[in-house]
């Protein structure tokens, strides 16, 4: 039996929990629960750091973070990010690791944004899809799109 092919979903996390009720931002928490639901209907198992971490209640510390994380982008198949508005340090990170480790990625952006050159610039170095949207079902769409067209080597 083979085993799942692996996402790692990637986005701004700790700018977005609110630093008194420890909750991060709802809509943003389901933005990612319905792309975590997509990979997952896709047949992928899906590592995402908000939902690891309690969606901002379970913080782990820089050192524990990095390790997991850094190991779940070396052994991921599929790398998908949300570089964020404002960029995101961390998720600039994790793009920067799946590029050097030559993963595939795909990077959800918002039309219109204004992106850090080495983002734009980064399919010259890297396997990068770049994704534009304005809404939600836009990026879903596409995302769609791509899995009938590649299947992605999965169901």
């Amino acid at each position: 039996m083979s085993q799942r092919k692996k996402v790692f979903l990637a986005g701004p996390f700790k700018s977005l929990v609110h630093p008194k009720t420890g909750e991060m931002d709802h809509g943003e928490k389901q933005k990612l629960l319905k792309l975590i639901t997509f990979f997952e209907e896709k047949g992928f198992a899906v590592h995402n750091a908000h939902k690891r971490e309690g969606w901002g209640k379970d913080f782990m510390t820089p050192d524990e973070c990095t390790a997991i994380d850094f190991e779940e982008i070396r052994t991921c198949d599929l790398f998908v990010a949300f570089p964020g508005i404002p960029p995101s340090p961390g998720t600039h990170i994790e793009i920067g690791w799946a590029s050097a480790l030559q993963k595939p990625i795909i990077l959800l952006l918002e039309e219109g944004e204004d992106y850090a050159f080495l983002i734009q610039g980064l399919g010259t170095v890297a396997n990068v899809t770049f994704l534009y949207f304005q809404k939600e079902k836009d990026y879903l769409d596409k995302l769609e799109q791509l899995h009938l067209q590649f299947k992605w080597g999965i169901k």
